[in-house]
């Protein structure tokens, strides 16, 4: 054959080409699949939001955008992240082929399958009306006295059509420049009366914005997942979805609580008093607590976080059961710790910090990092024989010892009898731990925000990947953080 193909080359140049031409529109075009692997990157389109992908402090940063970076991870290929302005822009490059997957909080509902192929859901939300705290709280859309201002082309329009023929007197406005983020920050500062979100985005929100009060959901439970181009070819599409499904419901629920784990935890008042003692009492001990967690190898910030739990920074501060000072060290702690006088600021920072590293320590290698921040501080809480008891608990009811969401789980039922008669170390109030944990991480979560949003040694590792940043719209710095 390749005599035969060599003598028509070199008799007849025009047939020679014609066979060449012939061949080459014939060929067919390589999968989509193949072709990610062949330029060695996967491109996705996507928005800068808290609740998808925004610049951490060790890159990009977010729910959906660490699922992205296990997923280029796990093809051997880098990720190339294109931050576009909405998520009709999202669904667009999608649609058009311009970029291999869509990632930005999008809404099956809304979805056209005509045009686009969505994956399993990674996520379920509501559509939640929000107004700011200091209002009177509308209790259905009929009492709505105000302006209402939704993004233009949000997925709330088909819900609000619906919801004007039971209530005629509600109307509302649609911006063309204003994401839900945007309009969230306005009805905070008394700038807009209403607006509708999701309530990821929201419950993210209010921990640093503990104006915003959710008055009513207007729709049932939506689930999220991404998108990609339609046809026959759907080689990347059922690779990506048999990623998602061999994720399971667990370790997505695992990551899921990374970012969206403390933020129903901190209540208005709550905050508004961190925001105020932020300002007048930390700035006596930031030094202390700087000073302690360089020496240990800590976040000086989820150090204070622990401290504001324990004594709301009251040097004073004594429990009913005589723990006392700022980090709250019983004496048997004090003396462990080299501590001789607990309501010291100075030596009470330092040994509740000895105290912390310590206990991170002691912890199995076989737990990593966020994972392994939080069990710490519930056996800073409950003691690190209460921790491996719900460890051992998590493992007999068939689940992960190393993972937080499923310890979290397990603590509560140190006290009853039925569970805790199984453990080593007995009865332990193990939903004071679980309690104690979620109040350190939001006040951790509002200290890294209000500290410019610089993360500490203890924050995940969400750039594994290479995640490579097109310039449609740079992400502003935002940080999830480690969180305990």
């Amino acid at each position: 054959m390749k005599t035969v193909l060599q003598g028509l080359r070199a008799s007849s140049p025009w047939a020679w080409l014609l066979l060449t031409l012939t061949l080459v529109t014939c060929s067919p075009r390589p999968s989509s699949l193949v072709r990610v692997n062949t330029t060695g990157a996967l491109t996705v389109a996507t928005t800068n939001s808290p609740t998808t992908c925004y610049d951490g402090a060790t890159g990009p940063a977010g729910y959906e955008c660490e699922l992205l970076q296990g997923l280029a991870k796990s093809m051997g290929v880098r990720l190339e992240l294109r931050f576009l302005p909405s998520r009709e822009a999202v669904l667009e490059a999608v649609a058009s082929g311009r970029v291999d997957l869509g990632a930005a909080g999008l809404d099956i509902a809304m979805t056209d399958e005509a045009l686009l192929r969505h994956t399993r859901p990674i996520q379920s939300v509501q559509q939640q009306h929000v107004f700011n705290g200091a209002r009177q709280r509308p209790g259905d859309p009929g009492e709505l006295r105000g302006r209402l201002v939704v993004p233009a082309g949000s997925s709330a329009l088909p819900r609000l059509n619906e919801l004007r023929a039971r209530y005629p007197s509600l109307s509302w406005e649609e911006s063309a420049e204003d994401s839900e983020e945007d309009l969230l920050n306005q009805v905070a500062s008394g700038d807009l009366d209403y607006t509708i979100a999701n309530s990821d985005l929201i419950a993210v929100d209010q921990r640093y914005l503990p104006q915003l009060r959710v008055a009513f959901d207007i729709s049932d439970t939506r689930d999220l997942a991404w998108a990609l181009p339609p046809g026959k070819d759907a080689s990347l599409f059922k690779l990506v979805d048999q990623y998602l499904a061999g994720l399971g419901e667990n370790e997505l629920d695992r990551i899921r609580d990374r970012y969206f784990g403390s933020a129903s935890d901190a209540d208005y008042q709550g905050v508004v008093r961190f925001v105020n003692d932020v300002q007048k009492r930390l700035p006596r001990f930031r030094p202390h607590f700087e000073s302690a967690a360089s020496r240990y190898g800590l976040d000086w910030q989820l150090l204070a976080a622990v401290g504001y739990q324990e004594s709301k920074w009251d040097e004073d501060a004594i429990s009913p059961t005589g723990v006392r000072g700022i980090m709250m060290l019983t004496m048997q702690t004090a003396t462990h710790m080299a501590v001789s006088d607990r309501e010291d600021p100075v030596q009470s920072i330092d040994g509740g910090a000895r105290y912390l590293q310590h206990i991170l320590e002691q912890l199995p290698e076989s737990i990593h990092e966020p994972d392994r921040s939080w069990m710490a501080l519930a056996a800073y809480n409950q003691g690190l024989g209460h921790l491996e008891d719900a460890r051992v608990l998590a493992e007999k009811n068939g689940k992960n010892p190393n993972h937080w969401v499923d310890v979290r789980e397990m603590l509560p039922l140190l006290s009853r009898e039925r569970w805790f008669t199984q453990t080593r170390h007995g009865y332990a109030r193990g939903r004071e731990a679980v309690v104690f944990v979620a109040n350190v991480r939001s006040y951790y979560d509002l200290l890294t925000w209000m500290s410019g949003g610089r993360a500490g040694p203890l924050a995940p590792n969400t750039a594994e990947s290479d995640a490579v940043k097109s310039a449609d719209a740079r992400p502003a710095g935002r940080s999830a953080g480690a969180r305990q």
